[in-house]
């Protein structure tokens, strides 16, 4: 019996076409969709794409799973009809976001903004830096980003130390966080946006990183209290890098556009050569699993 399979674009058809009892349709978000969604029991939506989910369910009737091509699926929590799964693309992009991690800390600890506008200016600014060597860095966070990160820190004689919800081998409890914030030169959250995680990275947590310390958000802007951090920052107690803010895009009166001390991406971390293919890789082993009668590995339970 063959899975039919609706997806975005035709790297989707490509990769698809290899993996034995699917068939792959290609569909458009922002046409009428092809006569096989009658039938289609699994949708890959469109990488980072904003329309609402609902609008597709209802012209799905035979629906079964939806694998994202993303790893966060904050969008489609409590939006996915009942009976139908929900699986994500973890592993597919932390390797890239913590690459993008490990950039930020590197540019604020050896100062590339400001010999990037000396150079702009035609100044000569020889001054020393900080650098990455050495820090102790705390991972809220202990998925495939966390880990990958942690992978990429070690080569610079920096240490990682990683948070879960539940302590493990190599993993602190997420109980401990509070007193171990303290402790670190750089605190990486890499948390997914759920319930618990909302707002997190409060005044309180802030106040418990050390002087000097720096907040990296590569997770999702609705982690951190915006107002908080701004607070922080303009007091130049702490330093932040983020990829991820809320609201997206900031407007352009936003606070953040001015605040000292931060190095600031406009949600790209995940976003660089490579990335659909990464993505499509896991889809495509996802959907086998599914066609075989397997349960997809990364499947969503509860709110992640």
């Amino acid at each position: 019996m063959t899975l039919t399979v609706l997806v975005p674009d035709e790297l989707g058809i490509r990769v698809l076409s290899d993996v034995e009892g699917v068939r792959a349709v290609r569909y458009s978000a922002d046409a009428e969709l092809p006569p096989e969604a009658s039938h289609a029991e699994v949708l890959v939506p469109k990488f980072l794409h904003n329309t609402d989910p609902r609008e597709f369910f209802g012209r799905l009737p035979k629906l079964r799973l939806v694998q994202l091509l993303s790893a966060g699926a904050e969008r489609f929590i409590g939006t996915v009809p009942d009976g139908v799964r929900l699986s994500t693309c973890r592993g597919a992009h932390g390797g890239s976001t913590a690459e993008w991690a490990i950039g930020a800390l590197l540019a604020i600890y050896r100062d590339f903004p400001a010999f990037d506008q000396a150079r702009r200016e035609r100044r000569w600014d020889y001054h020393l830096t900080e650098t990455l060597q050495d820090k102790k860095v705390l991972v809220v966070g202990a998925g495939d980003l966390g880990e990958q990160f942690r992978r990429r820190l070690e080569p610079f004689d920096a240490t990682a130390t990683l948070v879960g919800r539940t302590a493990r081998d190599g993993v602190h409890g997420m109980d401990e966080l509070p007193e171990l914030l303290g402790g670190f030169d750089a605190v990486l959250v890499v948390v997914p946006l759920t319930a618990e995680t909302s707002g997190m990275v409060d005044a309180g947590f802030l106040a418990r990183m050390k002087d000097g310390a720096i907040l990296v958000n590569a997770a999702r802007g609705p982690v951190v209290d915006t107002d908080a951090l701004v607070a922080e920052l303009v007091s130049g107690r702490l330093r932040a890098a983020l990829d991820v803010t809320e609201p997206e895009p900031l407007p352009a009166d936003h606070p953040l556009w001015t605040a000292p001390g931060l190095f600031l991406t406009p949600h790209v971390a995940g976003s660089c050569t490579g990335h659909a293919e990464r993505a499509y890789a896991v889809v495509a082993s996802e959907v086998a699993r599914f066609a075989r009668g397997e349960e997809p590995r990364n499947l969503v339970r509860g709110e992640y």
